[in-house]
């Protein structure tokens, strides 16, 4: 029932986000450009960084009117990351959907990436807010899309060594995913008017809480079902990427015949599965992320008890209650 809510609130924030999407990114001309633009951005997304936003700021006294551009710039920079990936990854799949390299080639697609980010910094400037809060945005933002291309450097160097460690992983983690989660929370809070200490703190909920939703995403590659999840199950270990649960299983000498291969059968899979399983590795993973999810929660107490708060404390147990 309080999963349900919180969709429902996400949701009814989330047409807010779409309807201004239309209005701050419209289809123009060159139209092909803006259509591979627009195209995961239309295919839908759970939309959880702009509502970190929206409700940080709401958190703090402000209004959702008034952080909307700043909540599209963010998005947009996710959607930005998500096409970067694909091409870079080789994932042909995006949200059920042929990925936008396969539909424009990896030309257009970074073409298309591209654009998505210069308008997100383009967008987030037209926030009427005082200009140095504005300007402190800037700098969240652009210092996390460095962070980002960092953490993707790491996540790439990764698949060519024979170890990372426990720590390693952490770095790429925080890097590649939770700085965006982090960069939402505090940009809300600063737009809101919130004193440095508190989007700080915001800051850090939103950094705890995506390393964390980093974790169960790498659990729910091995358990969710291929129709919940949207691609191949075990796709990680194929790839040969080395998630937490992959490098705590190598650390207690388990092998995987799978891991690096590019494909596998179902039943192959399902072999590594119950090894990952058996030798406590997913369990171990699962209980980090709730660990993470546990000290994000922990840096709300900054803030005033309202109905926005326990929004985003609900949004922290939703990383770990997911089906995908």
């Amino acid at each position: 029932m309080m999963l349900m809510m919180l969709i429902d609130e996400i949701k009814k924030r989330s047409s807010h986000v779409d309807a201004a999407i239309n209005e701050l990114l419209p289809v123009t001309h060159p139209e092909e450009l803006y259509k591979a633009s627009r195209y995961l951005v239309d295919a839908g997304g759970k939309r959880l960084r702009p509502a970190v936003l929206i409700l940080a700021a709401e958190a703090v006294g402000s209004d959702l009117k008034s952080v909307l551009p700043a909540a599209v710039a963010v998005e947009l920079v996710h959607n930005f990351t998500l096409i970067h990936d694909d091409i870079m990854d080789k994932d042909n799949i995006r949200r059920g959907m042929p990925a936008v390299h396969v539909k424009w080639g990896e030309a257009g697609a970074i073409l298309a990436g591209d654009t998505l980010y210069s308008k997100a910094f383009e967008i987030l400037s037209k926030v009427e807010n005082d200009p140095v809060r504005i300007l402190k945005c800037m700098d969240v933002l652009s210092k996390t899309c460095t962070e980002i291309c960092e953490g993707q450097w790491l996540d790439m160097d990764f698949e060519k060594r024979d170890r990372v460690t426990e720590l390693e992983y952490l770095e790429m983690v925080e890097k590649k995913t939770s700085v965006l989660y982090a960069a939402a929370a505090k940009i809300g809070a600063l737009l809101g008017g919130a004193s440095d200490e508190v989007a700080e703190s915001l800051s850090e909920y939103g950094r705890l809480i995506g390393i964390g939703f980093q974790m169960y995403d790498d659990v729910l590659d091995m358990v969710a079902p291929e129709e919940v999840l949207g691609k191949v199950r075990g796709s990680d270990l194929m790839e040969g990427k080395y998630t937490l649960i992959v490098i705590e299983a190598f650390g207690k000498g388990v092998t995987l015949d799978i891991f690096g291969k590019g494909e596998a059968t179902v039943e192959e899979t399902e072999a590594a599965v119950r090894t990952l399983t058996e030798c406590g590795s997913i369990d171990y993973v699962k209980n980090l992320a709730i660990s993470y999810i546990n000290q994000g929660k922990a840096k709300l107490d900054v803030l005033r008890d309202c109905p926005e708060k326990d929004l985003l404390l609900q949004i922290a147990d939703y990383m770990i209650a997911r089906e995908y």
